[in-house]
């Protein structure tokens, strides 16, 4: 475990964050338009490794969420709530748009930690995963370094943990990705990524704890006419129709709430089932 708290075992989590948090592209089973996400397999982790069996666990992100407004509408909520662990990940959407500044972003990053912490909670960053591999998203792979340094000299002030995706090499396996979008986890990912923050936060996970770091095997070459395919699908499906509600100042959780807005018991061994 990272330096930043002696616990192995908390009582009140509460995942902050965007849709990455929120949990897109796992899908909650029998419930539309519901996902379950890494947060919510951690959650889990965290009440099997509880002497009660239970956490209590809230999930306020929502899809599009910009670091502004995690900050604004989601961390005051949390400090009102007392959690002993807080997920703080956020400014992704930032970090996509062209003239971001991952300078300020940090600063403005490291005042929630420093609230956060103030207030008795431990508090969870996570890196950006390093874009190298994507294209047009990895023009940004610049800005998301420089933030990335950020983050862990963030954690070595603040006495924060991080989730080191950008080093992570499994994730950048494209069979780990949405391939609608390029930008969300499959199931597979955000189950690897619980795994790596269970591992980061010093919590034990019993039986599956460590096949998370083995990369799958290598994927048999595709075609170039079914790269191509893919590449222009990827264009109309995702980065048209975003490019198009920048332009027109709208955003993909516009009206939408968080999913788990009251830190709620959850019991080891029962999937968390959102509010709508």
């Amino acid at each position: 475990m990272q330096p930043g708290s002696d616990r192995r075992t908390w009582q009140r989590y509460i995942a902050l964050g965007d849709s990455f948090t929120e949990g897109l592209s796992d899908p909650e089973p029998g419930t539309p338009d519901s996902f379950r996400g890494w947060a919510d397999r951690l959650a889990e982790h965290l009440a099997a490794a509880s002497p009660s069996g239970t956490v209590e666990y809230a999930n306020l992100a929502v899809r599009g969420r910009l670091l502004a407004q995690v900050l604004t509408e989601q961390v005051p909520v949390a400090l009102a709530s007392g959690p002993d662990l807080v997920s703080l990940v956020a400014g992704g959407n930032d970090l996509l748009r062209p003239g971001a500044d991952p300078d300020q972003l940090a600063a403005d990053l490291e005042s929630a930690v420093a609230s956060l912490r103030a207030a008795g909670a431990d508090v969870l960053l996570a890196t950006g995963v390093d874009p190298r591999q994507t294209p047009i998203i990895r023009r940004t792979r610049g800005r998301v370094a420089v933030f990335n340094t950020h983050l862990w000299s963030i954690a070595a002030r603040q006495g924060a943990v991080v989730l080191d995706q950008w080093g992570a090499s499994w994730v950048q396996d494209a069979r780990m990705w949405d391939p609608g979008d390029r930008i969300h986890l499959t199931p597979e990912g955000h189950r690897r990524t619980a795994l790596a923050a269970a591992a980061a936060l010093g919590v034990p996970v019993a039986g599956d704890d460590t096949d998370w770091r083995t990369p799958l095997d290598p994927a048999p070459p595709l075609p170039v006419r079914e790269v191509v395919g893919q590449e222009l699908a990827w264009v109309r499906g995702f980065v048209l129709p975003w490019i198009g509600r920048r332009l027109r100042g709208e955003s993909s959780g516009d009206g939408r709430a968080a999913k788990r807005p009251a830190a709620l018991p959850l019991r080891a061994g029962v999937v968390p089932v959102p509010d709508s």
